[in-house]
């Protein structure tokens, strides 16, 4: 039984021991109560475990490799936790991991103190004329964008988009 369904059944009995003798009437619901709360307490764990499976959010959908232009690389995973990822950005200057959370459509996670985030782009929007045809990309700034070739690359990240 968690804390909150406890939490919520003690509330009720101690209101219910509270009650006076001839004033109290019998709550003939009180079992039908217990059993709603505790379904109410089961459906929110299943709705929650249910959304750890891939597609639960928008950036779920991203996990897996991006391939940039000259070798850039953005692999994506998730790190354990709903709207958790590892992020491993592999740029000119070498290969940086960093914390990513979910945040509606985007992943947010700090680079070199500053907050950045990856969102779903165009190859167009990039700013990369090497990536302007594709429509399957994602970017952190302009000028720094990564792409998938298709959605079946989507499916499965061993696939390598070429830039």
């Amino acid at each position: 039984m968690n804390i909150r369904m406890s939490a919520s059944l003690a509330a009720f009995l101690l209101l219910a021991a509270c009650a006076r003798g001839e004033d109290a009437e019998p709550i003939e619901n009180a079992a039908v109560t217990a059993a709603n709360l505790a379904a109410e307490e089961t459906a929110e764990e299943a709705a929650l475990a249910g959304n750890s499976g891939a597609g639960a959010l928008p950036t779920d959908a991203w996990v897996g490799r991006w391939i940039g232009v000259e070798g850039l690389v953005l692999d994506i995973q998730p790190a354990g936790e709903l709207g958790r990822y590892v992020l491993s950005v592999t740029l000119l200057d070498g290969t940086k991991s960093y914390d990513g959370t979910a945040d509606g459509d985007m992943i947010r996670f700090t680079r070199d103190g500053r907050p950045e985030s990856i969102r779903a782009a165009t190859g167009a929007q990039t700013g990369l004329k090497w990536l302007a045809e594709k429509q399957n990309c994602l970017m952190i700034q302009q000028g720094e964008g990564f792409c998938r070739d298709d959605a079946a690359a989507a499916a499965n990240p061993d696939v390598k988009a070429e830039p």
